[in-house]
């Protein structure tokens, strides 16, 4: 189902100097015990960026994952890049959220970073789905111009692949801004955000249940706060 994003998403952070880095095997690829699901994740070095994570789970069409987080470096307040794409085959339901996930909640922030995100919220008006966010609180680590989808998978009035190739250019566009006397958060501030939106992810994540359902309580909770928030993770720096 998103083969297609996955490659897109892939070739853009090569052309961006991105390079893989070497994964732990039960994290890189790992099977459920009836080997009706596979996991594969990957970890990107891009330039501008201290960790880029790549995660797809296959069970066929019964469920297709497409999961992406990337955090820029330390010394750069920008936000946080995150996709979230669930395809439910049996039910043919799209899940789909595509956001700048803002490390503060600030007017002078939003203004600085999330112009592209707001012209295609407003192009892409399919993508405003007002519910099932519950889980999450939308004032922390989401936008108001999140992009979010419910529904039918073969409804939408633009093709998923589209939406999602404007996002990240958009989301590119941030990298070229110029050095500026403007920044909101200090190295410090920007560490200790990140910090908080991996512990905070860490324990609302729902993806948590459905990798324990289909891979084991242990490699479910070592891959939450080892690999997908390992800031999370005890005794981590």
């Amino acid at each position: 189902m998103f083969n297609q994003i996955f490659e897109e998403l892939t070739t853009s952070i090569i052309s961006h100097g991105g390079s893989k880095v070497p994964l732990e095997s039960k994290f890189k690829e790992y099977f459920s015990r009836k080997k009706d699901a596979v996991i594969r994740s990957f970890v990107w070095d891009v330039p501008g960026f201290r960790r880029w994570r790549i995660t797809r789970m296959d069970v066929g069409e019964k469920l297709q994952v497409l999961n992406s987080v990337a955090y820029p470096n330390y010394s750069n307040d920008q936000p946080i890049f995150g996709i979230d794409f669930l395809w439910f085959g049996t039910k043919k339901k799209l899940v789909a959220v595509l956001d700048f996930q803002p490390l503060i909640q600030n007017d002078y922030y939003f203004e600085r970073y999330f112009s592209g995100l707001k012209t295609l919220k407003k192009h892409y008006s399919d993508f405003n789905t007002k519910k099932e966010m519950n889980l999450y609180d939308s004032k922390k680590y989401f936008s108001p111009w999140v992009l979010f989808y419910v529904g039918d998978a073969y409804n939408l009035k633009y093709s998923l692949k589209e939406v999602f190739l404007n996002f990240l250019d958009k989301y590119w566009l941030i990298q070229k801004l110029p050095d500026r006397d403007y920044k909101s958060l200090s190295t410090k501030q920007v560490k200790d955000f990140q910090f908080e939106y991996d512990l905070y992810n860490a324990e609302v994540d729902p993806a948590h249940g459905l990798f324990k359902s289909y891979f084991g309580t242990q490699w479910a909770d070592d891959f939450l706060h080892q690999f997908l928030f390992p800031k999370s993770f005890r005794g981590c720096q």
